[in-house]
């Protein structure tokens, strides 16, 4: 295991709490436009999460990795849809996607597992 990404959700939700504190009105803002962006539409939520999932690895954010394939697993994406999504993130930022789309599908592992119990 590289990382242990169902603590970094963890930990971060602390710091993130911390932000909402100092910095309400930005922190309101910002959970405005994520209920806006996943709102179902010609795309579905689960869909949205793959694209989100994407976009993390190919700007190489930890958190958002974590956050996002923990929400992949909730909205019920396949092992196989995760795979294929990094295929599109690895297509889009070459070199550096591969080691975060690694990691990705080593995100999506764990919280799967830990959903399963």
């Amino acid at each position: 295991m590289h990382k242990d990404w169902p603590a970094m959700t963890t930990e971060l939700n602390g710091a993130i709490r911390d932000l909402r504190g100092g910095a309400a009105d930005v922190m309101k803002a910002f959970s405005g436009i994520a209920q806006a962006a996943l709102k179902p539409g010609a795309l579905d939520t689960k869909t949205k999460e793959l694209v989100a999932l994407a976009i993390a690895v190919a700007t190489r954010c930890d958190g958002c990795v974590a956050f996002h394939a923990k929400a992949a697993v909730e909205q019920g994406a396949s092992r196989e849809e995760v795979m294929e999504t990094m295929g599109m993130a690895i297509y889009m930022g070459a070199g550096p996607s591969v080691m975060y789309a690694a990691q990705a599908v080593e995100a999506y592992d764990q919280f799967r597992e830990k959903k399963a119990g």
